[in-house]
């Protein structure tokens, strides 16, 4: 059979994703999966899982790339390519202007911002501390006994405004504790989570024109992005699979080789 699409897979720290794509750079399948301890397992299931969705088999992949944390780990990859040039790609796909691409991931958060031609002007990563990424939201929720699925359907009962002041996901865990004890409702509090989330991202770099936002915890918690409409002056986008973005970003470097 004569291969007929290009696969991009983003082997995430927490969960995995992967994107076939045809010549016009149309998505013919996709897939996600918590990544786990065995990263090219996970790589495997998500491009068979796509392959499967697409009807498709592998033997019509024209090429493959990968990216994101455990990209080193799939060895039947045409090239690897890293996480920011995946995703910057994938989102000017997306929105092709000049835009400022915010990614929340599950260890870290980038942003970075694009010419109107696509071209890379700048990019900022988080501290190496986890504060204000996906590991956050999940530690804060299993300190409050939530599954991360409670977490922002709690954010939007919260009826008054409180600020979490720690810098790290171990003092904010102790803080919340000490709130608790205070009598500070767990609605407040998990809606301070996802403030403070948005303060993290707002001390990384200038927000300026339009902001594209991205990731898995873009992807299941929207209310984000209403919270960081109200601090950015320019407009806020999301795309349709904010979690794709970088597998996508992969598929479409695929495509070039």
């Amino acid at each position: 059979m004569t291969a007929h699409c290009f696969a991009g897979v983003d082997v995430g720290a927490s969960n995995t994703k992967s994107v076939l794509i045809d010549d016009d750079a149309g998505i013919l399948g996709s897939a996600v999966c918590k990544t786990g301890g065995d990263f090219a397992e996970a790589a495997r299931w998500c491009v068979e899982e796509s392959l499967k969705r697409a009807g498709l088999g592998r033997g019509d992949i024209a090429a493959m790339v990968a990216t994101g944390y455990g990209r080193a780990n799939v060895p039947y990859t045409a090239k690897t390519v890293t996480e920011i040039s995946c995703q910057s790609r994938g989102c000017y796909h997306c929105f092709p202007r000049a835009i400022t691409v915010i990614d929340i991931g599950g260890q870290d958060n980038k942003v970075m911002q694009l010419a109107s031609d696509g071209t890379r002007l700048n990019f900022q990563m988080n501290r190496k501390c986890a504060a204000g990424t996906g590991a956050f939201i999940e530690e804060i929720a299993n300190r409050l006994d939530l599954s991360l699925d409670e977490m922002e359907p709690l954010a939007r009962k919260s009826t008054k405004h409180v600020e979490l002041g720690a810098y790290c996901t171990v003092f904010t865990s102790t803080e919340i504790l000490a709130r608790l004890r205070e009598g500070v409702r767990v609605e407040d509090l998990v809606c301070a989570v996802f403030g403070s989330v948005v303060k993290r991202i707002m001390e990384m770099a200038p927000l300026e024109g339009e902001v594209v936002l991205t990731g898995g915890v873009i992807a299941y918690n929207p209310i984000l992005v209403e919270m960081l409409r109200e601090h950015v002056s320019g407009k806020v986008v999301v795309p349709k699979e904010p979690q794709l973005t970088c597998a996508l970003g992969a598929a479409l470097t695929a495509r070039t080789i």
